[in-house]
């Protein structure tokens, strides 16, 4: 189901996808990065279903963030075909196998607890292509060490795309209170920012080249139509691109509090980019040329 209604959709076979697998495309990076914005797009195109960030779905029991009969029957409908999930309901996976600080964590169990965790992943991804009958789901759960995790399935093709915004922009957007996360304050936002820029692109490169793209979101806000373009040409699909003044936010698990419109308009052009100030440049010089060395790589790989 390219989600274009919010009416409950017929189970069907996923279209696309090697030999049946659903194509996964797993939006990683930085939290406030406007991975739901994309997403979103993304999900107003055929044959793409927005799945939102799918590492809650364990954490809350396969019950989804927002309400409505439709998006509630679907997740139900998904939940009941992921038979072993139940057994990995609650916080133990984010503490010890998504969220970045789990390489922090040690757990006696952790080669065990993986395996079972990317079990639940595969079938959790076929449940959602076959209910929505799509071949490709996005994911915007944001964890690199969840994309480490999806690197080891057989049973999807996975397609990384790795979002990146100005840090500055980043560490400024975890400060706001008028959201519903909890705000942060810049030490601790920029130590978040180092370490998760740091694992995702471990994980990047570890991806294979023609399946793995870096998109940054000033360029998506400034010129839309030519980014989702380039994603949608990335992954091989002959969709066009949506009308981003009605974009439908369809039925997605969870996401930031723009799903809780049905439907919205795409922001384009975006802010000019102020100087850092010296204070917070130190998050912005380290990562600048190693993401344009990365986007530089994702070019390359395209034209090859």
């Amino acid at each position: 189901m390219s989600p274009h209604s919010l009416a409950e959709p017929e189970a069907r076979p996923a279209a696309s996808g090697a030999k049946g697998r659903p194509r996964v495309v797993y939006v990683m990076g930085a939290g406030r990065s406007g991975s739901t914005v994309l997403g979103v797009v993304l999900g107003n195109c055929d044959d793409v279903f927005y799945a939102g960030e799918l590492d809650a779905w364990l954490r809350k029991e396969g019950r989804c963030n927002f309400g409505g009969e439709a998006r509630e029957g679907f997740w139900g409908d998904v939940a009941g075909e992921v038979e072993e999930g139940p057994s990995l309901f609650g916080e133990r996976a984010r503490r010890y196998v998504e969220h970045s600080s789990a390489i922090f964590r040690p757990h006696p169990e952790r080669r065990s607890l993986r395996m079972r965790y990317r079990r639940i992943a595969q079938s959790l991804y076929g449940a959602i292509a076959t209910r929505s009958g799509c071949g490709t789901v996005v994911d915007t759960s944001h964890y690199p060490l969840r994309a480490r995790q999806l690197q080891h399935l057989d049973g999807i093709d996975l397609y990384l795309l790795y979002l990146v915004r100005d840090p500055e922009s980043v560490v400024a957007s975890f400060g706001k209170r008028d959201v519903d996360q909890p705000a942060q304050g810049p030490l601790k936002a920029n130590v978040y920012l180092h370490l998760t820029n740091l694992l995702s692109t471990l994980v990047f490169v570890r991806q294979p080249r023609q399946r793995r793209l870096l998109v940054r979101y000033e360029d998506f806000v400034a010129r839309p139509e030519e980014t989702v373009g380039r994603v949608l040409e990335w992954l091989g699909l002959d969709a066009a691109v949506p009308d981003l003044s009605a974009l439908e936010t369809g039925l997605a698990f969870q996401g930031n509090r723009l799903l809780r419109a049905p439907s919205i308009a795409l922001q384009r052009g975006g802010s000019k980019q102020k100087r850092p100030r010296r204070g917070k440049a130190f998050a912005q010089a380290p990562w600048r040329p190693i993401q344009r060395l990365l986007s530089s790589l994702s070019a390359r790989a395209r034209r090859t």
